[in-house]
């Protein structure tokens, strides 16, 4: 017997179609909605229409339909307040407020708060013109990473190889040629080396409980070549790191987070994702997300046996433990099928073929981000059109399942990474 709980997702790419997907399978879910959805969270929710960059339009959803429990799925909604105003609308919703998302919305914020409590990151200056751009870079190396302050959906971070071409992108981030706002303020960082780490934890304001480590692909080609994209595939492992560095980032990393923000008087409710640097001094915080990543989320809800309705509920009644999540040992897979031309222009309305070959795959899960669906077909709606995932003992297997689901399916000017995790296969 399903549940009578009202669940409204916000969000439309593949990270909500993986919360619902995950949501659905709780013994307390009754109907789930999700604004504005997309072509394949059609098939599992009630989409309906929002604009999540408008805080009223997202009062007047919640409002109409009353539901149980919220989750908000990408970073705009979360800077325009929604938790704030829905919590005070006696909306149970998962996620931290405004003052909390600062963690994300503004990278100076976050690398300031790092240095206060004393937690590990890179070297940096912050600038908001260029002559401070001028002062600041004489101090650091190069390579030298230039990163907008605001959101810029994954793509306001330069890799400058020389001091020249660091100062062209902050040119074109101040000037606001490059971002808009996003860019108005720049923050200037020592390049790190080392393997990416995401390493997502479950808040309730003062415990966290951890989830599965991932590694993410950001960059558009093979070999981590070309731009930074929203991110091109993920996978997790059960050896990604061992129990003793999970402790460690733990206790120092996200604990100490969590208790700073607290301290602040800016509890820190909902997912905290911090984006890690695994350097030859250690552990370094390269970012914070506020909500759960794209594509990371894919493979790490596959590997998830416990209720995630429950352990959403534990963070916003304050009683979040080390017990609300239970894993299978199993790897995951996501690889993503971009449009062509993507993290540049591309075209949309292209007709998707092979998606039901593509799950008869055993273990195989496809979730949708920018597709569309109409006369019984699904089209490419987006830049990142497809995560397809897949689950299997050893990740090995869920490679080489995620890459057969791939080659099953089509599109016109399709592209995807073939090398999603190609760096962990080689240390096995």
């Amino acid at each position: 017997m399903s549940g009578s709980m009202k669940i409204l997702v916000l969000g439309g790419g593949g990270r909500e179609h993986a919360l619902v997907w995950k949501l659905r399978q709780s013994p307390r879910a009754g109907t789930i909605y999700c604004a504005p959805g997309n072509g394949g969270i059609a098939e599992e929710a009630e989409c309906l229409p929002v604009d999540f960059k408008n805080l009223d339009s997202m009062v007047a959803l919640a409002n109409r339909l009353q539901p149980d429990l919220t989750v908000i799925g990408p970073e705009l909604p979360l800077m325009l307040g929604v938790v704030d105003e829905f919590t005070r609308r006696g909306w149970r919703t998962f996620g931290p407020t405004k003052a909390a998302a600062q963690l994300e919305t503004s990278k100076s914020f976050a690398k300031e708060f790092l240095q206060r409590h004393r937690i590990p990151t890179a070297h940096y200056a912050i600038c908001n013109s260029m002559d401070e751009v001028g002062d600041a870079l004489p101090h650091f190396h190069t390579p030298i990473v230039v990163k907008a302050d605001g959101l810029a959906a994954g793509k306001g971070v330069v890799i400058a190889p020389t001091k020249d071409a660091a100062t062209t992108a902050a040119s074109d981030m101040l000037s606001g040629r490059m971002l808009g706002d996003a860019g108005s303020r720049v923050v200037l960082e020592e390049f790190l080396e080392g393997d990416e780490l995401s390493f997502l934890v479950v808040s309730d304001g003062e415990r966290v409980a951890p989830l599965v480590a991932a590694q993410d692909h950001k960059r558009v080609g093979d070999g981590d070549t070309g731009p930074n994209t929203g991110g091109m595939g993920a996978y997790t492992t059960k050896t990604i790191i061992d129990e003793q560095m999970r402790d460690w980032l733990v206790t120092h990393i996200a604990r100490p987070v969590v208790a700073g923000m607290k301290a602040e008087g800016a509890k820190y409710k909902g997912v905290l994702y911090c984006g890690l640097m695994m350097t030859a001094r250690g552990p370094m915080v390269l970012e914070f997300n506020c909500r759960f990543g794209d594509p990371e989320t894919q493979p790490t809800l596959m590997r998830l046996e416990s209720d995630l309705v429950e352990a959403m509920e534990a963070s916003i009644d304050g009683r979040t433990s080390d017990g609300d999540f239970k894993w299978s040992d199993d790897a995951a897979v996501c690889v993503v099928m971009a449009s062509g031309g993507y993290p540049g222009a591309y075209q949309s309305g292209k007709k998707i073929t092979g998606l039901e070959d593509a799950l008869k795959l055993d273990g195989v899960k496809v979730f949708q981000a920018g597709t569309s669906h109409h006369d019984g077909d699904f089209y490419t709606a987006g830049g990142r059109v497809l995560g397809v995932t897949a689950r299997a003992p050893d990740l090995q297997l869920a490679v080489d399942r995620a890459y057969e689901a791939c080659a099953k399916i089509s599109f016109d000017g399709a592209h995807y990474r073939k090398d999603i995790a190609a760096r962990a296969l080689k240390k096995t």
